[in-house]
């Protein structure tokens, strides 16, 4: 990949990590719950499902996804179903609960954070559509091929980690002192559960 390659793939990864969604919520959710080094473990888990979504472009079967409507709307809708159910039991977290605000994540553990990473982009067919469109660009058939999916890879995930832990888990852990109190827990965790709720109608509408 030459420099100029790179830095335009450099340029649209800033752009599309910038974008907020799905995950920038979880992010922002995980920091102001946890702490802002703690919700390293759920971008993590986002990564994890955004590499396996680039397996599965890289090996062809992004376009089995894209090219069958059955297909696409299965995954479109549980993931849909899987964002309304957090953000419900965000929105009904007890505030004066002990740890409540991290009802999403479960305990809160490193394992949990991270499942809830993988499922949250795992379940969102609209990244595997994207890849589809977006990694071709990057390709060029007389080189390795295996050599530039590994460079694509490893920049969109150090990008996306980047802006994920350095800008949304800042964002998020700014809300803390909103949280400080019963009444601004309550709204913190209200707001959470219907940027979910708002997030997955999305994914199952457009």
């Amino acid at each position: 990949m030459t420099a100029s390659t790179w830095l335009a793939l450099l340029g649209a990864c800033l752009l599309i990590s910038l974008t907020p969604g799905a995950g920038a919520i979880n992010t922002m959710n995980n920091a102001l719950n946890v702490g802002f080094r703690r919700s390293i473990w759920g971008i993590l888990g986002q990564q994890t499902a955004l590499l396996i979504q680039l397996v599965i472009v890289a090996a062809g079967l992004g376009l089995l996804v894209t090219d069958s409507p059955t297909a696409f709307a299965v995954i479109r809708y549980v993931g849909a179903v899987y964002l309304v159910y957090l953000g419900v039991q965000q929105f009904l977290t007890k505030p004066d609960a002990p740890d409540a605000s991290t009802a999403t994540v479960g305990t809160a553990s490193a394992r949990s954070m991270y499942s809830q990473g993988v499922w949250v982009n795992l379940l969102n067919p609209k990244a595997i559509v994207f890849l589809v469109a977006f990694i071709p660009s990057f390709v060029r058939p007389e080189s390795d091929t295996t050599l530039q999916y590994t460079e694509i890879g490893a920049t969109i995930v150090a990008v996306d980690v980047l802006v994920m832990w350095l800008f949304f888990a800042l964002v998020g852990r700014s809300f803390r002192r909103i949280s400080s109190t019963e009444r601004g827990r309550r709204r913190i965790n209200r707001l959470f559960g219907v940027l979910f709720v708002g997030v997955g109608i999305m994914l199952a509408l457009i």
